[in-house]
C-alpha cells in the first residue's frame, strides 16, 4: 500500500503514526513546499522573540522520517490532484502515484484587499519563513504595527517587543481576542499588554500602504497616519483549499469529511485545519484549528487508511496562551444566547477570572484567566454532557475537585466505569 500526504504539520504526525500503528511495511511519501522537518507554527513567535532555539521548534526528533521509513519531497509544492488516476501533480511536473492520499494542507493566512499591498518589509505570519524573514529586518526601536489583535496577531506583537521594537496593533473589532474573551476579560488582558508597551488602534483597518518598494507609511480608516518599518498582517486563517477548487472533491468553507476522515472520493482523507468537522457543543459542522484536534484526525485518517477502524467523535474549540506572564484558557462558545446561565468570578488581587457558560445544565464555553486549575475536568464534562445541576454552586470555587461530583461519574473518571 503507497500513502501519499499533502502537508507536513501536526496532522501529518498524526496520520504517520496511525498508518504505523497498523502496517510497519506501508510506504509513505510526505510532500511539503515548506523544506523543513515538522515544526510547530504556534512556536514560531517564541523562536522570533529569542525564546527557544531552532532546535526546539520541532515536533519530533530528527531521525523521525528514518525511523518511520518516511520518504519527504519537501520544499516543492503540489499543484493539482489527478484523482481519476490517483497522481498528485507537483510544481516541477513530477507525478506521484497514490493508493490512499491524505490532505493536510492547513490554513493559509487571510489577507484583505488593502491599497499598496503588497511591498516590501509587508509579512504575514503563520510560517517558520514568515518570522525568518522578519528576523532579518528587526533592529531595536523601529516601528512596527501588527494588523489583527487575535492569538497569532499578538503573538506577534509580544515577539516584537521582546526584541525592543515599538509595537502598535490595528484591529478592526471593538476588543482584542474577539473570538475567545468577553468584553470584561479582553479589555484586562488589553490593558495588561499596554502596560507592557503595545499600543492599540481598535475598531479601526489599515486602508492603505505607502511607500516607493517598502513599507514606509500606513493610513488607517479613522484616518491616522503611521510610520512603519515593519507591517505584519496577522488577520487570520482560512483553509488551504486552492489547489482543490473546481475539482470533484466537496468543499464548503473547508473540505468535508465523514467520521473516518474520507472524503466524497475514494482512497482520499483530509485532516486537519483543512477541513470541516463536528463541532460537539454546536452540533455544526465547522473548521476547529487547533492543534490536538489536528493530529487526532491525522491519527484517525491514519488508522484507516491502512486498514484499521477508527472514528473521529468530534471536538470543540479550546485555546490555550499565554503573553508575558499572563495565561489563558478557553473552550467552546464565547457568544452566549439570551438564556444561558453564566457563573463568573474575579479576584483583583491575584487576576485570576474565570466565566463559565451554561446551557440545559450543561458546560458549554468557559474562560479562565491565570489559572488552569480544574480546566481538565471543565472540559471533560463538556465533551461528556454532563448534567452540572446538582454541582454548579460549587463549580467556581477554589476547593472544587472529583469529590463534588456523582458517584457514578467518579467511577466513570477514575476506573472508566469499571
Amino acid at each position: 500500500m503507497k500513502h501519499v500526504i499533502i502537508g507536513n504539520s501536526i496532522a501529518c504526525a498524526g496520520c504517520i503514526e496511525g498508518i504505523r500503528r497498523i502496517s510497519k511495511e506501508d510506504e509513505i511519501i510526505v510532500i511539503s513546499d515548506e523544506p523543513y522537518h515538522i515544526y510547530s507554527r504556534p512556536l514560531i513567535s517564541y523562536w522570533l522573540s529569542g525564546k527557544i532555539p531552532t532546535e526546539k521548534i520541532y515536533y519530533r526528533p530528527l531521525d523521525y522520517y528514518e525511523k518511520n521509513k518516511i520518504k519527504t519531497i519537501l520544499g516543492k509544492k503540489a499543484i493539482k490532484v489527478d484523482f481519476e488516476v490517483q497522481r498528485v501533480i507537483l510544481e516541477d511536473g513530477q507525478e506521484i502515484e497514490y493508493d490512499k492520499l491524505l490532505i493536510a494542507t492547513g490554513g493559509k493566512p487571510f489577507i484583505p484587499p488593502i491599497k499598496g499591498y503588497p511591498k516590501e518589509s509587508v509579512f504575514t505570519f503563520i510560517k517558520f519563513d514568515d518570522v525568518k524573514r522578519i528576523d532579518k529586518e528587526l533592529k531595536p526601536n523601529i516601528n512596527t504595527v501588527v494588523v489583527g489583535a487575535g492569538l497569532s496577531g499578538l503573538k506577534a506583537a509580544e515577539a516584537l517587543i521582546k526584541r525592543g521594537c515599538k509595537v502598535k496593533v490595528v484591529e478592526l473589532a471593538n476588543k482584542i481576542l474577539g473570538s475567545i474573551l468577553d468584553e470584561f476579560s479582553a479589555k484586562k488582558v488589553k490593558d495588561y499588554l499596554e502596560e507592557k508597551g503595545i499600543e492599540f488602534y481598535l475598531e479601526n483597518s489599515v486602508v492603505e500602504i505607502l511607500g516607493k518598494n517598502k513599507v514606509e507609511r500606513i493610513i488607517l480608516q479613522k484616518g491616522e497616519e503611521l510610520k512603519v518599518d515593519i507591517l505584519i498582517i496577522a488577520i487570520g486563517v482560512i483553509p488551504n483549499v486552492d489547489i482543490f477548487k473546481d475539482t470533484p472533491l466537496k468543499l464548503r468553507r473547508g473540505i468535508l469529511v465523514n467520521e473516518r476522515m474520507e472524503t466524497n472520493i475514494n482512497n482520499v482523507y483530509a485532516a486537519g485545519d483543512v477541513v470541516e468537522s463536528l463541532d460537539l457543543i454546536t452540533g455544526n459542522q465547522r473548521v476547529i484549528p487547533i492543534l490536538p484536534n489536528a493530529y487526532t484526525q491525522g491519527k484517525i485518517a491514519g488508522i484507516n487508511m491502512a486498514g484499521g477502524e477508527a472514528m473521529y467523535d468530534g471536538s470543540f474549540p479550546i485555546n490555550s496562551i499565554g503573553f508575558f506572564d499572563i495565561h489563558i484558557m478557553t473552550g467552546g462558545i464565547n457568544n452566549p444566547q439570551e438564556n444561558t446561565e453564566i457563573l463568573e468570578k474575579w479576584d483583583e488581587d491575584t487576576k485570576i477570572y474565570k466565566k463559565i457558560y451554561i446551557d440545559d445544565n450543561k458546560i458549554t464555553g468557559f474562560i479562565f484567566i491565570n489559572s488552569f486549575d480544574r480546566t481538565g475536568i471543565i472540559v471533560d464534562l463538556m465533551r461528556k454532557k454532563v448534567n452540572i445541576s446538582e454541582i454548579k454552586h460549587k463549580i467556581l470555587s477554589d476547593n472544587f475537585g472529583l469529590l463534588d461530583f456523582p458517584r457514578e461519574f467518579r467511577r466513570e473518571k477514575i476506573f472508566g466505569g469499571v
